[in-house]
């Protein structure tokens, strides 16, 4: 499928909502939902932003990227397929953008993924359906994804075999960015833990403390507007009995949610798999103190995975869990195909061991 072709199918979906809900225009303002209509053009320039610097506009005729004379032409020729349309103005004046929306809309209603109110109109949300259909990837979608995967999976392999006991955990995240942005990926997050802090914070913002004895790295990866999750750590030295054996349990719990993740389930149903496997190597709490992971995409979590998240899982989903204990944390991008799940974030060359029939990714021991 060629990339005009992708943006057609995806322009068909729009517009079923548009005539669905009786709607004049569908706004797109969000990075993830510029890349999902694009077929993988980014808008972002600020990274940290939630929109960029241009939107999509969808009619029933029409299918036009807002932006100023800034970013238009960059847009045109690297970002943005010949399907769209521009409508630019100029970069002092931006109100002129709302005036030509209110003039497509001619009184209509205005779908956004970010609604917003003002201007003399009102915005509603997107319709459930299409986000559901957003994360349900296309074929040239996948492929998009699994050579990020593998992309990620290596930048995390090369930051991590580089990495010595004296660096603190930020010369760590430096070279997991590094790594990241030599291969066009966008460090959307980068998590890095020593020993000291690894078992103290499931969410290791990095900081000048030496990583010493053990280490994690975490990855949210962006290209084309979707995102790779994935972790790995390392030992300076042998592993402990405790460790191996919680490394043992910690897979086993994985091993239990992913088994979960089946065509005509729901995302619960894969968290109380969890919450199950967790009682099961007695550690009944572990599940409080983190969240589990669950469909990934255009977001690193588009859904999280709860005991009442009744969205039903489809052949096409992408998905990252990130079961953990203190200290230990297992996590991967997964596809869900129609022979079961393929992980796109492996890396053939990490130490890895077999459970129930899947590679996964253990300590990287140096001794």
């Amino acid at each position: 499928m060629s990339r005009a072709a992708e943006v057609s199918e995806k322009l068909a979906l729009l517009r079923a909502a548009l005539a669905e809900a009786g709607a004049q225009a569908i706004r797109l303002r969000g990075t993830d939902w510029f890349a999902w209509a694009t077929a993988g053009g980014d808008s972002s320039v600020l990274l940290a932003a939630d929109c960029g610097v241009a939107e999509v506009l969808v009619t029933r005729d029409e299918a036009v990227i807002l932006t100023d004379a800034i970013e238009a032409e960059r847009l045109r020729v690297e970002q943005v397929p010949d399907v769209f349309s521009f409508h630019i103005a100029p970069w002092a004046e931006t109100e002129l953008r709302e005036t030509y929306v209110l003039g497509v809309a001619n009184g209509g209603v205005v779908l956004s993924d970010r609604p917003r109110n003002g201007n003399g109109h009102a915005e509603q949300p997107l319709p459930a359906s299409l986000r559901l259909r957003r994360m349900v990837l296309l074929p040239p979608e996948q492929d998009r994804y699994r050579a990020l995967g593998r992309d990620a999976a290596r930048a995390m392999s090369e930051a991590l075999r580089a990495a010595r006991p004296e660096w603190t955990e930020l010369e760590l995240a430096a070279a997991g960015s590094q790594a990241l942005w030599r291969r066009g990926i966008q460090p959307a997050l980068v998590l890095a833990a020593g020993a000291r802090r690894l078992s103290l914070f499931r969410h290791p913002v990095p900081t000048t403390e030496p990583l010493g004895r053990r280490a994690m790295l975490v990855f949210c990866a962006r290209r084309h507007g979707l995102v790779a999750n994935l972790s790995r750590a390392i030992a300076f030295g042998a592993l402990t009995d405790d460790e191996r054996n919680a490394q043992a349990d910690l897979l086993q719990v994985e091993a239990t949610g992913l088994d979960a993740v089946r065509p005509g389930q729901s995302l619960a149903a894969v968290y109380h798999a969890l919450e199950a496997a967790y009682r099961h190597v007695n550690r009944p709490d572990a599940i409080r103190e983190h969240h589990q992971g669950g469909i990934t995409g255009y977001q690193a979590r588009e859904i999280v995975a709860s005991p009442s998240t009744a969205t039903g899982i489809e052949t096409g989903m992408a998905f990252a869990f990130n079961p953990s204990f203190a200290g230990m944390k297992v996590e991967d991008t997964f596809l869900l195909g129609a022979n079961g799940l393929e992980n796109l974030t492996a890396d053939p060359d990490w130490p890895a061991t077999t459970i129930q029939g899947r590679a996964r990714p253990v300590w990287l021991e140096v001794t």
